[in-house]
């Protein structure tokens, strides 16, 4: 654990990812492989579930260090980190604990079963025995929410150095369903390993948003268009008459969509398509509101297969009859892709293709964006003809060009004190839109994210000013600033008291030339809802 708290110390204390990547070289240069096995897996996203819930660790931590719980509720407010504020506010630790990384985590997955007294006994053994930052790393790990400055490819950069192995390689040995507890170091990465090959997807390639002119990238003729479709990004593998379906997030996500079991019926063996899962009620693509109806379902019962069906719309392959294509263009990948589903589009009813398009200018593009929610597309994908399909996200080759959001004049009603480094203002805000006939401000969206720094340290400073209510952590304030909040989708909802819901909220800008009669209503927000 010290050697593995120093390491998360060193990457939280720079911001350079020379520093960071070094700091990671060295530790698996060092470290010993079971460690190193348990923090490949921490940083990519493969943490062990939480054995103790939130509110357990702050009922101990405040027992331990002998304050009373309000006092604890408002310094984790003010420090706006859960595992900072315990590492703080605990007495000085009376010993030192020479354990393992993965020792301390092979425990934490078997505390889940423990009695609550079992829990708490082994809380307070660890926190007294462990200084600061190691507290710190303890307690990240024992909520389940372990996220630092440092990204999967920067962690297999390392790894690559580290062990000579290439980088390219090291992301595609890194996906796939394996598990810190029964994986080895050596089977995980020196070895090769052709019964892993079976169900293995490869690295998702990512596209970079298109951020100044559209001339800039080029000339239009060089790439291939299509719309860019608002799902669950996933891959569908075909390999010895099974198959495989594998969420961007890495996880394998087959018994989810059973309607998907036909395609192995009918693709050849060795064919891995890209594309994306939709929801498609009345036979036509619903919105990401619909899919969500089955996403995290532990069980898809048969009236939820009917009433919200899915479709695999495919837009690339990477594996054609046993062999990676992923090195050829994106032009011939598609002339194979457009071929298979030509040959199937009869066979396999939830097989749908995303068509390519092609343009002599960039206003036909822009043309064709605009078009984009006629269709429930969220704006256009760029991909220059000859790229091929690399691993993270590359810029240059694949660009994302999305529709213009949603946007509306809002009230600002509550606020909280932010995270990080943001923890000492006010900067998690809560909006409203006023009723029918303008009497009364319903709540409809939080945000948090889109204004600058200064903007930030004004707001603050004028709710503390402005406070009229105090709700625990939240602040009510007075009716008085407008703010334009943009968003990326739109639906009707029972669960919120606006009766809609809306998809990434966040400030496009602060309206000081409105007044709070300038702002929107809910019936304005209605309208905007797709039909």
């Amino acid at each position: 654990m010290k050697q593995f708290a120093q390491l998360i110390q060193q990457i939280d204390s720079t911001n350079k990812t020379k520093t960071k990547v070094s700091a990671l070289k060295t530790y698996f240069d060092q470290a010993n492989d079971k460690d190193k096995v348990w923090t490949i897996a921490i940083l990519s996203h493969r943490r062990p579930p939480r054995p103790v819930n939130s509110r357990q660790i702050r009922e101990y931590a405040g027992e331990l260090s002998k304050i009373p719980s309000w006092l604890f509720e408002e310094s984790y407010h003010i420090v706006g980190d859960l595992a900072e504020t315990i590492a703080l506010i605990l007495p000085p630790n009376k010993g030192e604990s020479d354990k393992p990384l993965h020792a301390y985590l092979e425990n934490i997955l078997k505390l889940k079963s423990k009695s609550d007294e079992k829990k708490k006994a082994y809380l307070f053994e660890h926190w007294e025995k462990l200084n600061y930052y190691e507290r710190f790393v303890f307690t990240k790990l024992m909520t389940g929410g372990f996220r630092i400055g440092v990204s999967q490819k920067l962690m297999t950069r390392a790894l690559a150095q580290s062990t000579g192995i290439d980088q390219d390689v090291l992301a595609y040995k890194l996906m796939g369903n394996w598990k810190p507890q029964n994986t080895t170091f050596q089977s995980l990465i020196l070895e090769e390993n052709p019964e892993d090959y079976l169900s293995k997807p490869y690295p998702f390639y990512l596209a970079y948003a298109v951020e100044d002119e559209l001339e800039d990238l080029g000339q239009p003729e060089d790439f291939l268009f299509e719309h860019k479709w608002d799902g669950i990004r996933a891959q569908l593998i075909c390999r010895q008459n099974e198959i495989f379906i594998w969420s961007r997030g890495e996880e394998l996500v087959t018994d989810k969509y059973p309607e998907l079991e036909t395609f192995k019926d009918y693709l050849p063996d060795g064919t891995v398509l890209d594309g994306e899962i939709l929801a498609f009620p009345n036979n036509d693509i619903g919105d990401f509101k619909d899919l969500q109806k089955r996403i995290g379902r532990k069980n898809v019962t048969k009236a939820l297969l009917k009433k919200i069906p899915v479709i695999f719309k495919a837009y690339d392959i990477l594996e054609w009859q046993t062999q990676d294509i992923r090195s050829t263009s994106f032009k011939q990948r598609r002339q194979i892709l457009d071929k298979l589903f030509q040959n199937l589009t009869d066979s396999i009813t939830p097989f749908h293709l995303s068509e390519t398009m092609q343009f002599q200018n960039w206003e036909a593009v822009e043309e064709e964006r605009q078009k984009a929610r006629e269709i429930r597309s969220e704006g256009l994908m760029i991909k220059r003809a000859d790229s091929t399909y690399g691993v993270g996200r590359k810029k240059g080759d694949w660009w994302k060009y999305k529709s213009d959001p949603y946007s509306i004049d809002a009230v600002l009603t509550y606020a909280m004190r932010g995270h990080g480094r943001r923890s000492n203002l006010f900067t998690d805000y809560t909006f409203a839109l006023w009723n029918d006939d303008k009497t009364e401000l319903v709540t409809f969206a939080k945000a948090y994210s889109g204004l600058t720094d200064k903007e930030f340290k004004e707001v603050d400073r004028w709710i503390k000013k402005h406070t009229t209510d105090r709700f625990g952590p939240v602040r009510q304030v007075e009716a008085q600033h407008v703010f334009e909040i943009a968003f990326e989708g739109i639906a009707q909802s029972n669960r919120h008291k606006s009766g809609i819901a809306t998809r990434f909220p966040r400030i496009i800008r602060w309206r000081k030339d409105k007044t709070i009669k300038d702002a929107n209503t809910l019936e304005d927000l209605k309208k905007l809802i797709p039909k």
